[in-house]
């Protein structure tokens, strides 16, 4: 029996991206009824070929309306990254690039060289990961 080398890769651990839905921006006029900036950013990330080890959640608030679109990628044993200023018609492919490194990341850490750009800038907070409870 042959095993495919994909079989041997390891599987990243699941994560969270958490993608605030009610995040506005100034530069797009959102008529009546019209998705705002957050929606649209959800959208274009859900639209975009799944990956199993991320669970995408939409939240109503993220608290970072003065960076807007915000994200924030957790896991539990990992640090917890909050993003803002994703574009929300460009930054689904950058945003999933970001989560899939995040979830390859033994402690959730992505190194500073690899990140793409837009997290590198938009970064907002990081978070040390809860620790485990006692036994």
């Amino acid at each position: 029996m042959t095993t495919a080398i994909q079989d041997l890769a390891p599987t990243p651990a699941p994560m969270t991206l958490y993608v605030c839905t009610t995040c506005r921006d100034a530069d797009h006029v959102v008529g009546q009824g019209a998705p705002c900036a957050g929606a649209r950013l959800f959208a274009a990330i859900t639209a975009a070929p799944a990956d199993p080890a991320i669970t995408i959640v939409p939240v109503e608030c993220l608290s970072v309306c003065k960076r807007t679109c915000a994200v924030s990628f957790a896991a539990p044993g990992k640090w917890t990254y909050v993003y803002g200023d994703m574009p929300a018609e460009t930054a689904a492919e950058t945003i999933l690039l970001g989560a899939k490194m995040y979830a390859e990341a033994k402690d959730g850490l992505i190194p500073w060289k690899q990140r793409p750009d837009a997290l590198k800038k938009g970064a907002v907070a990081r978070i040390p990961a809860l620790p485990s409870p006692a036994p």
